[in-house]
């Protein structure tokens, strides 16, 4: 007998979906205050939960710190056998229980109440223990379980994760935390590239900039193309400064209007104000550019219009940045 697994997998998300569209209805003045009392946190955000709601709160401290909230998880039942001392009286503690009666955890709240700390608790009900102890209570109530059994932690712990993650962010933009910060937690991942590689780390400079003076010849620019393998080269005045540039594209519509001489000056044929781009320029800004203006190569240039290096997508292909 074949089972309906697609059916039963577009239960559950439908379910899941249902309970996530309806936690937003819940929001009221408890989740600003929430977000409050974590925005003015002097110390760090100790998140605490058993079973699934513990690997809830493992998710959810971990979004926290990764966008501008130090956070970190606490087991309750290692809470109770010594790691309640992670805890201090500058911190504020979010709660997880569904119930709001997780013994290992409603064992914790008075301790906690004891030390000073503040809490937010997160449950289904208004009502329950954890409710009662916290300084400001979060209702995270589903109408059911995508379980057929409406057992298993499924609706209640995804609408418990969005809630989190909805905390999160409005943190995150009320401390005006940018996409640089970001990726400074996020160092060694495609991220981090993408945002903290500069022009600076990626241009060809010296030797390998391709250059060529305004009284160089449509010959004298292909040969110094060739040579550099960017696809582009710069013209340069006497000054050093750039007067316009010359790429593969150029050549191309060159070529397709026939009648052209080797010999042709190319300051004739050279585009005259293309873009350019600053140093420092951060590398993501930079493919943006590029990608807005639809060109394959971009030039680097200080104040005066000198060219300090070049770089093309295959660059930033290689450094990651793509």
């Amino acid at each position: 007998m074949r089972h309906h697994y697609i059916q039963s997998a577009k239960q559950v998300i439908a379910i899941e979906a249902e309970a996530v569209a309806r936690l937003a209805d819940t929001l009221d003045e408890q989740f600003e205050n929430a977000c409050e009392t974590l925005l003015q946190c002097k110390g760090r955000v100790v998140v605490t939960g058993m079973g699934k709601s513990g690997h809830i709160g493992h998710k959810i401290a971990a979004t926290l710190a990764s966008t501008g909230t130090p956070a970190f998880f606490v087991h309750p039942g290692e809470a109770s056998h010594g790691d309640l001392g992670m805890i201090t009286a500058n911190d504020v503690i979010i709660a997880i229980s569904y119930s709001g009666e997780t013994d290992e955890l409603t064992n914790l709240l008075p301790l906690i109440k004891r030390i000073g700390a503040r809490m937010i608790g997160m449950s289904k009900s208004s009502e329950s223990t954890l409710a009662q102890f916290s300084d400001c209570h979060l209702r995270v109530h589903v109408e059911r379980e995508a379980c057929p059994h409406n057992l298993a932690p499924t609706s209640s712990t995804t609408a418990t994760l969005v809630l989190g993650d909805a905390l999160a962010i409005a943190l995150l933009k009320a401390k005006g935390f940018s996409a640089e910060d970001f990726a400074f937690s996020h160092p060694g991942g495609s991220l981090g590239r993408r945002l903290l590689l500069t022009l600076d780390d990626l241009i060809h400079t010296g030797d390998a900039l391709p250059v060529v003076h305004e009284s160089a010849t449509l010959n004298d620019t292909l040969a110094e193309m060739s040579s550099k393998q960017l696809g582009m080269t710069a013209i340069v005045d006497g000054n050093n400064i750039m007067v316009g540039l010359f790429t593969d594209g150029d050549l191309r519509r060159v070529l397709n209007k026939g009648n052209v001489q080797i010999d042709t000056p190319i300051t004739e044929l050279m585009t005259k104000d293309g873009v350019t781009a600053s140093a420092g320029m951060m590398a993501a800004e930079a493919l943006k550019l590029m990608e807005d203006k639809r060109i394959n190569g971009l030039f680097v240039v200080d104040s005066k219009n000198r060219p300090l290096g070049a770089l093309n997508m295959q660059d930033l292909l290689r450094a990651g940045v793509l």
